[in-house]
């Protein structure tokens, strides 16, 4: 077996001019996951290469696949992925995977910023303020699950209730109302970060839902989890194909 021209094309226009070392230890393997990533996966379909390099980034942060995700930057980047993207991206994986995961992808892209002389810090994306982010937060949640989500930040047992009202100021208000990303993309990226770290299937079903409900159709979904197999394996990949095949379209 070699590596076939379209991976080898495929991996110039992600790392122009960049041989892996694994090339000279590992050459065999890398026939096979060139192969079957750079080739097979990326031509199967249709998703465009800006869309796959989001879901990959945010598969990779689910995943805690931090040496891949610093070689995927530099792949995203030359696939149009601004760096304000690859932030925003890490800064809303926080609500999902929390800071003790999260830090490493901070500090990746920081420094990959720093190798690329793009100026830190960026330019801010917030768009709420203390005094309104519950209430943007309970207008976010609205627009993606729907109307059943009004008083949703005011639900639940007195002495746990206040962890959905963080729900609604925090994780709505504080970053799905920023700047960088839409709602579909963010959506997007939550679904990745669940499907990726695995044991999530009740979110990932919810945000599967939202992901249909905002226009990121089953089908589409199903493109994401296919280009995503490479990073994650198939058992996490399996179990969210389960989740979206479950969904009604018409949501």
């Amino acid at each position: 077996m070699s590596i076939s021209q379209k991976a080898q094309e495929y991996h110039e226009k992600m790392f122009p001019n960049y041989k892996s070392q694994l090339l000279k230890t590992d050459p065999e393997f890398i026939e096979l996951f060139d192969n079957f990533a750079f080739d097979e996966v990326v031509n199967y379909d249709d998703l465009d290469d800006h869309t796959r390099f989001i879901a990959i980034l945010a598969t990779l942060l689910g995943c805690q696949g931090i040496d891949e995700f610093k070689a995927m930057l530099i792949g995203a980047y030359h696939f149009g992925v601004t760096p304000i993207e690859m932030k925003e991206i890490v800064y809303q994986a926080v609500a999902y995977l929390g800071i003790g995961r999260v830090l490493p992808f901070l500090h990746a892209v920081n420094d990959f910023c720093k190798a690329h002389d793009i100026v830190l810090p960026l330019k801010g994306q917030s768009t709420t303020t203390i005094q309104n982010r519950l209430e943007k937060g309970r207008l976010a949640q609205v627009d993606i699950f729907g109307e059943s989500m009004h008083d949703f930040y005011k639900s639940g047992n007195e002495d746990s209730k206040h962890i959905n009202y963080w729900l609604t100021d925090n994780c709505f208000g504080d970053y799905y109302t920023r700047k960088g990303l839409d709602y579909k993309q963010r959506e997007l990226i939550t679904f990745c970060f669940l499907l990726a770290q695995g044991g999530c299937e009740p979110q990932l079903t919810s945000h599967a839902a939202a992901n249909v409900r905002l226009g990121n159709s089953k089908a589409f979904l199903i493109k994401v989890i296919s280009q995503c197999i490479p990073f994650i394996g198939y058992p996490r990949s399996l179990n969210a194909l389960h989740c979206v095949e479950t969904l009604k379209e018409d949501k």
